[in-house]
């Protein structure tokens, strides 16, 4: 599906080594359709975990960002907060990257740049991978949601009758792209039940 409308926007990709790094590849796809002018910055982890889950290879995916950095260049023009981007998502978001975040620990450029976003109270979404959570993994996305940050776990619903691999993860896609502001078409939204809704309907 293609996006409605473009949106001048800068965003920041952080990829870790969590799984599900479908989801950080179709929102860098998405975010191309748009015009958005994309950061992208993977883990050494991600790097692994991109050829062990999809079929393509981390060049091919380098190539569809604006911009792309390796894990410790701080040198980035994004890992200072005179940079003007307008948003991060770390998609797959790793325990270990949760932590960093969570406890203020920027040793990697992911983990700076998120620091960064939110020093400048700029929006930054963490989209964690991980099934069961333990104590530290859901106190460490309390300290990041007091924060200011937006913890968006990816668990897809089910209410838009998804038919493929494909419609589960833009329905994950679709609520990021909800939470930075930009038009879409990803997935159908909740409607309601039809006919048990017309008093609201009529009022």
């Amino acid at each position: 599906m293609k996006i409605r409308t473009a949106v001048d926007m800068e965003t920041v990709i952080g990829m870790s080594g969590a799984s599900g790094a479908c989801y950080g590849i179709r929102l860098l796809e998405v975010l191309g359709e748009v015009g958005c002018t994309t950061h992208l910055v993977m883990s050494e982890a991600a790097r692994k975990i991109i050829e062990i889950e999809t079929d393509k290879n981390v060049r091919e995916i380098e190539t569809m960002a604006d911009h792309v950095y390796l894990p410790r260049d701080f040198t980035a023009p994004i890992a200072s907060g005179s940079h003007p981007f307008d948003a991060m998502v770390v998609v797959p978001c790793s325990m270990r990257t949760l932590a960093g975040i969570a406890n203020g620990v920027a040793d990697t450029l992911i983990t700076r740049v998120a620091d960064v976003g939110l020093k400048e109270r700029r929006r930054l979404i963490l989209v964690p991978r991980e099934s069961p959570l333990s104590l530290i993994h859901l106190r460490n996305m309390v300290v990041v949601t007091e924060a200011g940050a937006v913890v968006l776990p990816a668990c897809p619903g089910f209410y838009s009758q998804p038919r493929s691999l494909e419609d589960l993860v833009d329905v994950v896609v679709g609520r990021i792209l909800d939470l930075l502001g930009l038009d879409h078409s990803l997935y159908r939204r909740w409607r309601g039940v039809p006919g048990r809704n017309a008093y609201n309907d009529r009022n």
